[in-house]
């Protein structure tokens, strides 16, 4: 590597930086064994302050945050009390919203494929039901009773979606939502059934990281929502912005500006709403990405290095544990902390060239590659950055590998363990149905205290 390249990848390297300190980390894996994933309280709080203030101008708005991002109960509950709603895709999001205290219109059950049981609890906890298609509507009718006075239908316009910077996505080959003529229709269809007011709702890009998507989004949606009022005659009450705003995942990308976002917003309600005596809708969103992501991080440990065609370090986590990468091959950046006791290598110069990879019985198992890091020594503790939202929460079991730890890392430099690992116990526990489940169980008792296997920490003083 050149003097001048090695130097513009330190720069990169150290243009994303932990919010986590190396001395608060060692605190944490003294009790807690590594791999788990950590977040930022108070910036999590902080920035959902900003979101409600970008859209203080519309009376209605509320914020449904995708449980679907980061469904724990503590970060749930710290939104809800906010006044956040929650953005709900099935029976089990539903109980752990009515568990944080989360009912009624402050649910948004946005589903596809809808079994019937997941429409019974969305109708039992009074939420909002987002109609993914029209052929819906009599199902529902039919296992959960009468159409709810609120409703609301998702709309796909087709074809490709684009703004000024090209092509963002492609919602014609996307299997949610109704097209135009079938939205209009289920309008119709579900005002003659007895529903009063209507929200509209359409997800058309995933990970913007632009300040024109929502805006152009939203005058896509709010001239859709004239129509629709004026030729159904239904009360359109809200439009449904969704998700799609993101994060910069990598050094070089920009952030999004909230404030921007919902000024861009608030231009075209003025210039499309206002006119058509449209004032009282109100605006929602569903923002687990741009709510959560950059305040979570996977931290792991280095346990192996292996050198054949290429530099592998070895770390203690995996894809499960972190799928993004893996399944879409997204980048996230990478700390190396340094060793517990050992100096801190926040700021070292990145000078070697890495895959960082996992223990999967897969080749895609890789968080990094071709990454250049500081060197990397065995127990050295790696931050990954950004996986607050889809993080944990698309974890699996492959290989018969465990569901990490979470930790919430509060603003006085004290933490608290808000999900242990899982055990193997957890992962065995329902093949506990037949003799060979019940052998397999009381071997994994057996063997328990010889893998070091967590079971829990304490909270974390503030010290």
């Amino acid at each position: 590597m050149s003097g001048q390249d090695a130097a513009a990848a330190s720069a990169a390297y150290a243009a994303k930086r932990p919010f986590v300190t190396k001395d608060t980390l060692e605190r944490i894996v003294e009790q807690v064994p590594t791999p788990f994933h950590l977040y930022d309280e108070a910036a999590i709080v902080r920035n959902m302050r900003a979101i409600q203030d970008a859209f203080s101008w519309n009376p209605g708005f509320r914020e449904y945050f995708a449980v679907k991002a980061n469904p724990n109960p503590v970060i749930l509950k710290t939104l809800a009390d906010m006044g956040c709603g929650l953005d709900c895709s099935s029976a089990v999001e539903l109980m752990i919203a009515d568990g944080t205290g989360v009912r009624g219109e402050r649910i948004m059950f946005s589903s596809n494929d809808t079994p019937a049981a997941d429409f019974r609890l969305a109708r039992e906890l009074g939420a909002i039901v987002n109609f993914d298609d029209i052929t819906h509507i009599p199902f529902f009718e039919q296992v959960a009773g009468p159409i709810p006075k609120v409703v609301s239908c998702r709309f796909n316009p087709g074809g490709l979606f684009r703004l000024a910077n090209g092509i963002m996505d492609n919602p014609g080959d996307s299997k949610y939502g109704m097209t135009e003529e079938q939205l209009f229709e289920a309008f119709r269809l579900l005002k003659a059934k007895g529903a009063e007011h209507f929200g509209i709702h359409a997800f058309l890009a995933s990970n913007t990281v632009t300040n024109e998507y929502y805006p152009a989004l939203a005058r896509i949606l709010f001239e859709l929502a004239v129509r629709l009022q004026r030729e159904t005659g239904a009360h359109v009450a809200f439009v449904n912005l969704s998700g799609g705003v993101g994060i910069p995942y990598r050094p070089d990308q920009e952030a999004n500006d909230i404030h921007a976002i919902g000024a861009g917003v608030r231009r075209a309600y003025e210039e499309i709403l206002v006119p058509a005596g449209m004032t009282d809708v109100a605006i929602a969103t569903e923002m687990g990405r741009f709510a959560l992501g950059p305040f979570g991080c996977l931290v792991t440990r280095a346990i192996h290095e292996k050198r054949i065609y290429k530099d592998y370090i070895g770390v203690d986590a995996c894809a499960a544990d972190l799928m993004r990468p893996a399944m879409y091959g997204a980048y996230h950046h990478i700390t190396v902390m340094g060793r517990p006791g050992g100096p801190d290598k926040s700021d070292a110069p990145a000078t070697h060239v890495y895959d960082v990879v996992g223990g999967l019985c897969e080749n895609n198992d890789k968080f990094a590659t071709d990454r250049v890091l500081p060197e990397v020594e065995m127990e050295d503790l790696l931050v990954i950055h950004d996986t607050g939202a889809h993080g944990h929460s698309m974890g699996y079991n492959y290989n018969g590998r465990l569901r990490s730890a979470e930790v919430l890392l509060r603003e006085d430099g004290s933490w608290r363990l808000i999900r242990r690992a899982e055990t193997p116990l957890d992962y065995l526990t329902t093949v506990g149905v037949t003799p060979e489940g019940r052998d397999v169980i009381e071997a994994a008792h057996r063997h328990m205290g010889r893998t070091g296997q967590p079971d829990g920490a304490p909270d974390g003083g503030a010290r």
